[in-house]
């Protein structure tokens, strides 16, 4: 999926190496090792600086062909901007944290290193500021900006860079043992991320309902339980509402169970719950064409689930978890549900169907009942691709959060702004509710036109009960966000890396 990266991690002092890159903040001087060279090769760095018009300012690049006396033949000084510090409210929530900062920063060497086509090269990270997090995360955003879902694509053009190319890194730091750990904890996340991307870029035709629950199973060589419930066994649990976003396929719908037990056996464990609509025509009420491809990229919230459950195994997280995706294909054939059909959810509720495109809440209904009854869990928290309302409001900046819990937004506010997922939390209430009232059942899929998003998570809080709940609205950061230092997917893999943090920080002691 991706050109061919290697990272090591060496301790200092640095070793013969043709080229050097180094990282220097706005309008401050060289430090460190970096600094030691220069003094060793009588280099005067403001010289080279005022002679280059490099100021350090970001994405600024100083090339240097070093003397003789060097043991590197080129030095590349990258500026890095401003320093920055941890910001944990929403006013200032559009500054980097430091760990997205740092990320952003390990994106754009990658950047600078094909540029100049420098396939072997070093890197000096032991300023002051580089704590072990710091070049974690750096390495966290090579990899995560190195990642290029390629699979289908037969032959390359000579414009597309037709040579598979071995990116060789050797990051050198002071406390190499305590580097290593941080950077095998972030990888995790990062593995958890890049499945994610990979499964909302895989094209609808290879990954149905099935396809995806067998990924989900193959978690199970890393530790995971996972249980495969079939239509079958959905039926006799009463799943209608789940069951007929899926009846007008011929690929049959699943629900997969997966469940970490890292932590001790009586606690409770934690639920996170996806919606997985592996394509979506929007069924009878179907979609324009235009843009409708997109639809591979509806089970963004399954998706996120898999990936955050391969985290939390891959780093042997001490905490219990279990995530549920329900999945499902929404066609339209003779078979399909319908605009005035009234369906009886698991919890009992019936349903009138007023849009057959308002089919994720369905799905998440049944899912997230079933998790509730079964595992009685702390908290849950879903993630859906769910409402195109939630990006009128907030654009693909943040994601929708919507909870009937103070505390636990809050956490998960804070969380995404550490991790660069970002989440604006949205109001719910009874003027919202009334929108939802049927004439002829107890509930209905949509409220109308307004207040989409929000009718929509009211619509979902009918099958939590009292546990503390959280609905992520990640329709508008789930795909087809623009471009930036640590993403060029039109997958993002949006929720790995917030729910791994939230569980981390609050959850794991």
């Amino acid at each position: 999926m991706s050109e061919k990266l290697t990272i090591k991690i060496t301790k200092l002092p640095l070793k013969k190496t043709p080229n050097l890159v180094v990282f220097v903040h706005e309008d401050e001087e060289l430090t460190g090792e970096a600094a030691d060279l220069f003094s060793k090769a009588g280099l005067n760095w403001k010289a080279l600086s005022d002679a280059g018009d490099f100021c350090g300012k970001s994405g600024q690049v100083l090339d240097i062909l070093t003397p003789k006396n060097l043991p590197i033949d080129r030095l590349l000084v990258l500026g890095i901007g401003k320093p920055q510090g941890d910001t944990l409210d929403e006013e200032s929530a559009d500054t980097p944290s430091s760990s997205t900062y740092w990320a952003e920063q390990g994106g754009r060497h990658l950047s600078v290193l094909k540029k100049f086509n420098l396939q072997q090269v070093a890197l000096i990270l032991d300023a002051p500021d580089m704590e072990p997090d710091s070049v974690a995360q750096i390495c966290a955003g090579i990899t995560l900006a190195n990642y290029n879902f390629d699979k289908f694509i037969s032959k390359k053009t000579d414009d597309e860079n037709p040579e598979i190319k071995h990116w060789n890194i050797s990051i050198y730091v002071k406390d190499k043992p305590a580097v290593e750990k941080a950077v095998a904890f972030r990888s995790a996340t990062v593995d958890g991320t890049l499945l994610a991307r990979d499964l909302v870029n895989e094209p609808p035709n290879s990954l149905g309902p099935v396809e995806f629950a067998k990924v989900a199973s193959s978690l199970s060589s890393l530790g995971v339980d996972v249980e495969i419930l079939n239509p079958s066994r959905m039926k006799k649990l009463g799943m209608e509402a789940l069951l007929a976003v899926g009846q007008g396929s011929r690929r049959p719908a699943q629900m997969a169970i997966m469940s970490w037990a890292g932590g001790k056996k009586r606690d409770k464990p934690l639920a996170i719950v996806g919606k997985g609509v592996v394509f979506d025509t929007g069924g009878v009420s179907i979609k324009p064409a235009g843009g409708m491809q997109d639809m591979k990229g509806d089970m963004g919230g399954a998706a996120a689930v898999v990936g955050l459950m391969k985290t939390l195994a891959l780093r042997k997280a001490k905490v219990n978890v279990v995530g549920v995706i329900g999945l499902a294909e929404n066609m339209a054939d003779g078979n399909a549900y319908r605009p005035g059909d009234i369906v009886t959810a698991m919890s009992g509720t019936t349903i009138e169907v007023i849009n057959t495109d308002a089919e994720g809440r369905l799905v998440l209904a049944d899912a997230l009942w079933y998790t509730q009854q079964k595992f009685n869990p702390v908290l849950m928290i879903n993630l859906a691709t769910l409402t195109g309302a939630i990006m009128g409001a907030l654009g693909q900046d943040y994601a929708g959060l919507f909870s009937n819990n103070d505390q636990l937004a809050k956490r998960l506010s804070a969380a995404g702004i550490a991790s660069g997922e970002k989440l604006w939390r949205m109001p719910m209430g009874p003027a919202y509710e009334k929108l939802i009232k049927s004439r002829f059942a107890d509930i209905k899929n949509i409220g109308g036109r307004y207040g989409g998003a929000i009718t929509a998570a009211q619509f979902l809080q009918h099958f939590v009960n009292e546990v503390p709940w959280a609905h992520l609205d990640i329709a508008g950061t789930g795909f087809g966000t623009p471009s930036t230092d640590i993403n060029k997917s039109w997958a993002s893999g949006f929720g790995v890396a917030l729910l791994d943090r939230f569980i981390n920080e609050n959850y794991e002691k």
